[in-house]
């Protein structure tokens, strides 16, 4: 897994943390069951025991198990003023899977 974050991405993250107590953190927010959608965005929370801890610029990242799966090979986190944080892409599935007996 590589993850890639912009200029303008680190710069507020690093803007960011002299006010948050907290390390950034990668979250997925997924909604849905058939037709399932998930959301990455950066929240500031408390380290988890099983965190992974990517360091980039001297920022440390951690990242969860659950949203790790979701993410693609390559992720690039971009920041922008007017959508804020943009982290990898959003997607929605419309799988669904249906049991008979």
């Amino acid at each position: 897994m590589m993850i890639k974050m912009t200029e303008a991405a680190m710069n507020k993250l690093k803007e960011m943390m002299v006010n948050e107590d907290q390390p950034p953190r990668i979250d997925a927010e997924v909604a849905g069951g058939c037709g399932m959608t998930v959301k990455f965005s950066i929240v500031f929370d408390e380290p988890r025991r099983n965190d992974l801890c990517i360091e980039m610029g001297g920022i440390q990242i951690r990242l969860d198990r659950f949203t790790k799966r979701y993410l693609n090979e390559e992720t690039q986190i971009d920041y922008r003023n007017e959508l804020g944080f943009l982290v990898g892409e959003s997607f929605t599935s419309s799988a669904c899977a249906i049991e008979i007996e």
